[in-house]
């Protein structure tokens, strides 16, 4: 499903609903705050190792049935995460394909690969070797 699908979903389901008129701009945000942070309750108090735990289910005998929860919760989460910032984007007129796009293109000058690889340096603080 494409960026455009997703959104034509979403304006189906609200509007079968009557929801539009909730679907502003700051409504959206503070809803997509809200579910960010339930994604981040669900990994609050989890080690590094225990949530990427999560996505390792162990193959189909070695499945860890706490692990298969907390990845279904979590799945539920991104997808609502996912949602709001798709409604978000589209009542504030952002193409989010072409922004994506244009981001990830201007991200790549500012962190050049051969200067950021392996740092968590700010672009501001990436300097060359030599």
């Amino acid at each position: 499903m494409d960026v455009a699908a997703m959104q034509r979903a979403l304006r189906e389901f609200s509007a079968e609903r009557e929801w539009q008129r909730f679907n502003t701009p700051r409504n959206l945000a503070l809803a997509l705050v809200g579910e960010v942070g339930e994604l981040a309750e669900l990994l609050q108090w989890l080690t590094d190792e225990e949530a990427a735990a999560i996505a390792d289910d162990g193959g189909d005998d070695g499945a860890d049935p706490a692990a298969q929860r907390l990845r279904q919760r979590a799945g539920e989460e991104v997808s609502d995460v996912l949602a709001y910032l798709l409604l978000l984007a589209e009542s504030l007129g952002v193409d989010v394909e072409r922004a994506f796009t244009a981001k990830l293109a201007a991200n790549a000058e500012k962190y050049p690969a051969h200067l950021a690889r392996g740092s968590a340096a700010k672009y501001t603080d990436l300097r060359p070797e030599g």
